[in-house]
């Protein structure tokens, strides 16, 4: 979903569960025109539902995507995928960002962290 390059290098947290994760892996294409604008607006979006926890980004010097949103509950992830915005957004990576992409959505039964002192 994003470039990231001013993200913090650390994971999310760890939340108590359950919650949700939305796996978002995608192939971009050579035309990016718009992107960066648009997933800075998606970022905007997203940080304003109730529920939304945060993101985690990774992309291999390949060029494949990997971003990670993890969602307090089903309503909070709902509304994101239902988001008019969003749904723009989308339609538009499927016309010019994307060669391909998947989406896994799964609940989280388990979870920790670790964090050196």
């Amino acid at each position: 979903m994003s470039d990231h390059s001013e993200a913090p290098v650390a994971p999310v947290q760890a939340f108590e569960p359950p919650y949700y994760v939305a796996v978002f892996t995608a192939l971009r294409t050579q035309d990016q025109s718009d992107y960066s604008e648009t997933n800075a607006r998606m970022e905007e979006l997203v940080n304003d539902i109730p529920g939304y926890l945060g993101m985690d980004h990774a992309q291999t010097p390949g060029g494949l995507g990997i971003t990670v949103g993890y969602f307090r509950d089903a309503d909070a992830l709902t509304e994101w995928r239902t988001n008019a915005e969003h749904r723009a957004a989308q339609k538009r990576g499927r016309a010019d960002w994307y060669q391909n992409y998947t989406l896994h959505v799964a609940k989280v039964e388990r979870s920790h962290g670790f964090v050196r002192a």
